[in-house]
C-alpha cells in the first residue's frame, strides 16, 4: 500500500471512530437516579454525601479509565479486581515488612499492577490466546498471589503520611476524588488529543485495516494491557490507603462493575468507540446507584442484581444505538 493510500485509509478509520465524546444518554441517566433517589431519601441532598459519592467512586472509577483504553481497542480485562487487591498487598508488604520507606509502596504498587498487565498483554499477543481466557485466568492468579503472600490476612500498620492518599483532605476534598479527577482529565487528554489514543480507537474500529497503515498492532496491545494493570495499580494504592491495610480480599467483583461504568459512559463493548470523560459519568452513575441503595438499607446481594442487569442494559442499548447509526 502506498503511503498516500495509507493516509487515506487512516484518515478515514479517524473519521469514522472519531474522538470521544460523553454521551448524552449517560448525562440524562445520571440527572434521573439522582432526582430519584433525592425523592427516596431525604439524606441523599447533601455534601457529605456526594462526597462519600464521590470517595467511593474514586477507586472504581480508576479502574473504570484502565478498562475504557482496553474495551476501545476491542480487548477486554477481567483481572481488575484481582490486580487490585494484589497491587495494595505488594505495597503494603513492601512498607510493612521489608521496612521500606514509605514512598516506596506507591510505585510497588503500581509495578505490581503493571507486570500483571504486561503478562495480559503478551500472552494475548504472543501467545494469541483469547483476552477472556488470560485475563480471567489473571484474575485467579493475582488473587491466589495476595492471599499466598499475606496468608489470607489483611496487612496492618500502614505510615501516616501513606494514609493521607486515602484518608486525608485538601481544600476539604478527599485525596482519592483529587487524584480520580485527575487520572480522568490526563487519560481524557490522551485518548481524545495523542496519538496514542487515536490508534487505540482505530484498532479497535478495524484492526486489519490498523495494520496496513503501519500501526504495530501487538506492541500497542500490550501498552493497553499495561496501562489498564497500572490503573489497577493506583486503584490498589488508595484502596490500601483508605482501609489503612493491604487486604487480599479486596476487589471482589469490581471488574464488574468498572466495565459497566465504562460501558454506560459510551464505551462500545466491541471497540472502536470510547471517552473517559463518559466513563467518568458512567462511574457516578454506579456510585449514585450503589449509595442510594445503601441508603434505602437495601442489602447487597440486590445490589450485586442491581449492577448486573444494569450491565446487560447498557451493552444491549449500545448494540441498539450502533444499529441507529449503521442505518442513518
Amino acid at each position: 500500500m502506498s503511503s498516500r493510500a495509507a493516509g487515506a485509509g487512516f484518515g478515514a478509520l479517524l473519521a469514522r471512530t472519531g474522538r470521544s465524546t460523553v454521551r448524552v444518554e449517560s448525562l440524562i441517566v445520571l440527572s434521573l437516579l439522582i432526582a430519584v433517589m433525592a425523592i427516596l431519601s431525604p439524606y441523599f441532598l447533601s455534601v457529605s454525601n456526594f462526597l462519600n459519592i464521590l470517595l467511593a467512586t474514586s477507586v472504581i472509577g480508576v479502574l473504570a479509565i484502565g478498562a475504557t483504553y482496553v474495551i476501545c481497542s476491542a480487548g477486554l480485562d477481567l483481572s481488575l479486581g484481582s490486580v487490585l487487591g494484589f497491587s495494595g498487598v505488594v505495597g503494603a508488604l513492601a512498607v510493612d515488612h521489608l521496612g521500606l520507606p514509605w514512598p516506596v509502596a506507591i510505585p510497588a504498587g503500581l509495578g505490581a499492577g503493571a507486570f500483571c498487565g504486561l503478562i495480559n498483554g503478551l500472552l494475548v499477543t504472543r501467545a494469541r490466546i483469547p483476552a477472556f481466557i488470560v485475563t480471567l485466568g489473571m484474575l485467579g492468579i493475582a488473587r491466589g498471589a495476595a492471599l499466598v503472600l499475606t496468608n489470607g490476612q489483611p496487612v496492618y500498620g500502614l505510615p501516616a503520611e501513606l494514609l493521607f492518599l486515602g484518608q486525608g483532605r485538601l481544600l476539604g476534598i478527599p485525596m482519592p476524588v483529587l487524584i480520580f479527577v485527575g487520572v480522568a482529565l490526563i487519560a481524557h487528554y490522551v485518548l481524545a488529543h495523542t496519538t496514542f489514543g487515536r490508534y487505540t480507537l482505530v484498532i479497535g474500529d478495524n484492526e486489519a485495516a490498523a495494520r496496513a497503515t503501519g500501526i504495530q498492532v501487538e506492541r500497542h496491545r500490550v501498552k493497553l494491557y499495561m496501562l489498564s494493570g497500572t490503573m489497577a495499580g493506583i486503584a490498589g494504592v488508595l484502596f490500601m490507603a483508605r482501609v489503612n491495610a493491604g487486604d487480599p480480599t479486596a476487589g471482589l467483583n469490581y471488574e464488574l462493575t468498572a466495565i459497566t461504568a465504562a460501558i454506560i459512559g459510551g464505551t462500545n463493548l466491541f471497540g472502536g468507540r470510547g471517552s473517559v470523560l463518559g466513563t467518568f459519568i458512567g462511574a457516578l452513575i454506579m456510585g449514585v446507584l450503589q449509595n442510594g441503595l445503601n441508603l434505602l438499607a437495601v442489602q447487597s446481594f440486590y445490589q450485586q442484581m442491581a449492577i448486573g442487569a444494569v450491565l446487560i442494559l447498557a451493552v444491549w442499548l449500545d448494540r441498539i444505538n450502533a444499529q441507529r447509526l449503521q442505518q442513518a
